[in-house]
Formats: C-alpha cells, sequence, structure tokens
C-alpha cells in the first residue's frame, strides 16, 4: 500500500465522523451502534438517509449541505475514496454526515428494524454479469426493508441503461408505482421534491458521462415490507461503453 493511502487511512482513523468495520463479514457481537444512530452518533432524532457505494461522498455531503434536518451516512469498503468527503464534512464543521467504511453486503447487520428512512444509490456498478451484485436486485432489497422504515424511499441515479432497465423490470414485475422515473433527469422537466434533489448535485464524472452524450438516468421507489418480491425474468441489453473507473463491460449483446 502506497504512503498516500497509508497517510488517508491513518486520518480516517482519527476522524470522528467515519465509523470502520471492514471485517463485518466475520463480526460475532452485535454493532454497538445499531439502533443507536441517533443518540449515539449524530444525537437528534432527524431522519438518517443511506448513500451506499458512496465512492468520495460527494452526495452525502452534498445533500447533508441541502438538507440540514436530516441525517446523511455514506457507506463504502473504499477508504481511500471516502476520505474526501469525511475530510471536506469534517472541515466545513458538519453535523449531520456521518460514514460507515464496511461492505454492502451486510448492511442490515449495522441498523435496526426502521432506523433508515431513505437510501441513496448514485452510480453503482451495474454488475451485469451476477443479479446478487447489483444493489437494486431482490438480494439487496431483502436486506434494505430490515432496517428501512415501511414504505421508505429508494433513489437510484445512473448513467447505466443496464442498470436502470433492470430496476425498472423489476418494480414492474412486482407491481411497485415508482415515485418518480426518469431516462434524462437534465433534459427534461420533472417535478417533485425528489427530482429536485437528484438534479442538484452533479458531480465531476457526470459531466464526462453527458459530455459524451449519456444520458443521467434516475428513479425512485418505495419499498413496503410485506410485498413478496421476485426477479424479472427479461432479458436486458447490455450497456456498450466503458464507464469511468470501472472494469470493461461484458462482451456479451443481452443478459437477464
Amino acid at each position: 500500500m502506497g504512503k498516500g493511502k497509508l497517510a488517508k487511512f491513518a486520518e480516517m482513523a482519527e476522524n470522528p465522523l467515519v465509523v470502520e468495520c471492514p471485517m463485518a463479514a466475520v463480526m460475532q457481537e452485535e454493532f454497538p451502534l445499531r439502533g443507536r444512530w441517533h443518540e449515539g452518533f449524530f444525537h437528534n432524532g432527524n431522519p438518517i438517509v443511506l448513500e451506499l457505494g458512496c465512492g468520495r461522498g460527494e452526495y452525502t455531503v452534498g445533500l447533508g449541505r441541502q438538507m440540514p434536518d436530516k441525517n446523511f451516512i455514506g457507506v463504502d469498503i473504499k477508504g481511500a475514496r471516502m476520505w474526501t468527503g469525511a475530510k471536506e464534512a469534517l472541515q466545513s464543521g458538519m453535523k449531520n454526515v456521518g460514514f460507515l467504511r464496511t461492505n454492502i453486503e451486510f448492511i442490515q447487520r449495522f441498523f435496526s428494524p426502521g432506523e433508515v428512512s431513505e437510501i441513496w444509490l448514485t452510480f453503482s456498478d451495474p454488475q451485469m454479469k451476477k443479479v446478487t451484485k447489483r444493489l437494486t436486485s431482490t438480494y439487496f432489497l431483502e436486506r434494505y426493508r430490515q432496517f428501512l422504515c415501511d414504505g421508505g424511499l429508494v433513489h437510484l441515479k445512473t448513467d447505466s441503461n443496464f442498470l436502470f432497465t433492470y430496476t425498472e423490470e423489476l418494480l414492474l414485475a412486482n407491481r411497485i408505482e415508482p415515485v418518480v422515473k426518469t431516462r434524462d433527469l437534465y433534459g427534461m422537466s420533472v417535478e417533485g421534491e425528489e427530482a429536485a434533489c437528484a438534479s442538484s448535485i452533479q458531480t465531476y464524472y457526470e459531466s464526462m458521462w453527458r459530455a459524451r452524450g449519456i444520458d443521467i438516468k434516475y428513479l425512485c421507489f418505495r419499498l413496503y415490507k410485506d410485498v413478496p418480491l421476485e426477479e424479472p425474468n427479461v432479458e436486458i441489453p447490455l450497456d456498450e461503453y466503458r464507464s469511468y473507473s470501472r472494469e470493461k463491460r461484458s462482451g456479451s449483446q443481452t443478459h437477464v
């Protein structure tokens, strides 16, 4: 590991806005903040919003600035990236922003039932080869339902036509009516608070995708606890381009 990464990890360890639990897979005891994020971390009773796969934390910090009446937690396993947002939030004196470094596969171990009000998935890897790795798959939705309040919002913002179409088909298969759905967030007039939040923050990579003629897509839906979930049985065209900072995408034409 390079000296730069070592220095960042050392700073992360000292940053009071960061909670690190990279070994969630072997965690034996209950996570101490589970069910106690309000009083034990944020020291208020405001709604908690997660950004899963937060990367550098641009949305976690940006949304936190826009909505001081909500608490935001960015979750990712890559601490060297998370360091950027965590440092910015600390230097800005933000009290409603935190970061959790762990694997999203075990996210249900860190929050108690009803503790989270919303989830943001911002430019997640579409995982075109394996369904259970997609952050909008039933595999993950079942985990989210263990801690998301009943009817809590899930936001998907993506450049990937594959991931957007897959999620769209999943909602259709499960008769879930989207709150907002658009394939061109910045090019179309979309009303509502949710769409306004989604379009209010534009990262460097978003501007690059748009410059390449790739529309930014946005989907928002409510997730209820007692609705059976099933995977869509449809073939979806794969993305034809290679996205920034992602591995080369599959050469196949379609995937379920």
